[in-house]
């Protein structure tokens, strides 16, 4: 008897989380709904599906973007890095780490894309003082409010906790 080769990958590669997938998706497949639907990585949430709330943000190539504007196989070669790849329970990023000490969150559902722009922010010109914070943050939408906790949190991170 001879032994059944696998098949081999097919579709473009993107890696994800340090891990290479092919996708074969449809053309109009959204990165939101190959990471949620595809790759199981629902951290990612499905919010507006217009890039109006950023609970799907999520970082190509280290920088953020609203996942539901992006078709997935546009990004052949890229590498995205989705909550699930920031940190883990064990070992969180010092940002998830800081929304949880400031209360960052309220019912959660928002947190992930929060977590993914205020870590992207870390590396994009922005003022120190809340205000400019907020306008940095301002492609995410939190309807519980937690917005001042969020800054908070952000300043901790940033080294500006009590200025």
């Amino acid at each position: 008897m001879q032994a059944v080769k696998p098949a081999a990958p097919t579709g473009p590669a993107i890696v994800v989380n340090g891990v290479e997938h092919h996708m074969n998706v449809d053309v109009r497949t959204t990165l939101l709904d190959y990471l949620r639907d595809h790759l199981h990585l629902t951290g990612t949430k499905k919010g507006c599906d217009h890039g109006q709330c950023g609970a799907c943000t999520v970082h190509l190539n280290g920088r953020r973007i609203n996942a539901c504007l992006a078709l997935a196989r546009a990004h052949e070669g890229d590498e995205v890095t989705t909550i699930e790849g920031l940190g883990s329970p064990e070992r969180l990023h010092p940002m998830q780490a800081a929304f949880v000490q400031h209360d960052g969150y309220q019912c959660g559902y928002c947190t992930a894309g929060q977590i993914m722009s205020a870590v992207a922010l870390l590396d994009e010109p922005c003022g120190s003082d809340d205000a400019a914070i907020r306008e940095c943050m301002s492609g995410n939408l939190c309807r519980c409010g937690a917005y001042a906790n969020i800054v908070a949190a952000i300043r901790q991170v940033r080294g500006e906790a009590g200025k």
